[in-house]
């Protein structure tokens, strides 16, 4: 069969892919027989099936799904939107990682985008999911009030909340008892006598942010700790931002003993500030969120844990579940972090 060329004014000429009308033409099929065999639709016998395979592997023939998708108002187009905040964090890595392998077994496939707490971003890519027929959406909302969704929830797209609660629409969710994990960060050094306890946090308008921030105060409370403003630094956005903050708490007259961190980037700033200082040894550190290495630094960090498998795992089930046909009233997942001492968090107050 002669090879067709394509001119491009940007590059060099290649080959166009072959069409569904190429391989009918080689399987000695119709283009319809075509269609039924690749959209796995009955109808073609076995042999015919082996034929239309065949010539599918002889040319190299990629099925255009989203043409399929087009023609065909049942079909689905095999994708889900997995809408979190960074990528490149540890956490939403992680996270997407339990979620495609939860997945895999279905045929569904992730496409993944980091909305850097942006809510016109998230409302523009949800838009984008939509037009392109996206199967579901897994969504960890920079957004703080999610109505815009109403319409597509009603016409059964199946939308699950990831690490953050829907507010304005009542649909699935899967989040971690942030309250509690700082609760459990902050009686934890508590414990070890320590009093002066700062917290470093991400912008308070984040719902993780301001849970964590209640739980520590919380614990505070509970053990009649008297709460200091000075101790606790709300939106602190980098690792080099959190490491500025805990050198700047160091140098106080009154510094803090210990320090509760909100987030996995802000704990290595912490991390790094300490050990400029000298004082990694001496004052307490608890972060929220394990990531890799932690368990490999001088002395290993103490960690609140978020499974994150589990959290994958769980959203996944929920997402099967509705692409199955699942009605059933929204699941509200809520679970528990864990706390894991490795030896900074049980630094006790110095005497």
């Amino acid at each position: 069969m002669p090879t067709t060329l394509t001119q491009s004014s940007s590059g060099p000429e290649r080959p166009a892919r072959s069409t569904m009308k190429d391989v009918a033409q080689l399987a000695g099929v119709s283009v319809k027989t075509v269609s039924r065999v690749v959209n796995g639709e009955p109808g073609a016998s076995v042999e015919v099936r082996e034929r239309v395979l065949q010539a599918v592997d002889r040319l190299d023939y990629r099925h255009n799904l989203g043409a399929s998708t087009l023609r065909r108002k049942d079909a689905r187009s095999g994708i889900v939107g997995a809408l979190l905040q960074d990528i490149g964090n540890s956490f939403s890595a992680g996270l997407l990682r339990a979620l495609e392998d939860a997945l895999r077994d279905s045929g569904v496939s992730v496409l993944a985008v980091s909305l850097d707490e942006e809510p016109e971003r998230e409302r523009g890519v949800v838009a984008d999911l939509v037009t392109r027929r996206a199967d579901g959406l897994v969504l960890m909302p920079a957004s703080r009030r999610h109505e815009y969704l109403l319409s597509e929830h009603r016409a059964g797209l199946p939308i699950v909340f990831v690490d953050r609660k829907p507010h304005g629409l009542d649909c699935d969710s899967v989040t971690i008892d942030n309250v509690l994990g700082a609760r459990m960060a902050t009686a934890h050094l508590v414990a070890g006598s320590h009093r002066r306890i700062a917290m470093l946090s991400d912008l308070e308008e984040i719902e993780t942010a301001a849970e964590r921030i209640a739980g520590y105060r919380a614990a505070l409370a509970e053990a009649d700790v008297s709460f200091d403003p000075a101790l606790l630094v709300p939106s602190v956005r980098s690792e080099a931002e959190a490491a500025r903050v805990v050198a700047g708490l160091l140098s106080r007259a009154d510094p803090p003993t210990a320090f509760v961190t909100g987030r996995n980037i802000l704990t290595i700033g912490a991390v790094r500030a300490l050990r400029s200082a000298g004082l990694s040894r001496q004052v307490g550190l608890v972060g929220f969120d394990d990531f890799p290495m932690a368990d490999l630094v001088e002395p290993a960090l103490t960690v609140i844990r978020q499974d994150v498998r589990r959290i994958g795992g769980e959203v996944g089930r929920i997402l099967l579940a509705r692409l199955s046909g699942d009605t059933a009233p929204p699941n509200h997942v809520v679970l528990a972090p864990t706390l894991v001492p490795r030896g900074s968090g049980e630094i006790p107050l110095a005497s």
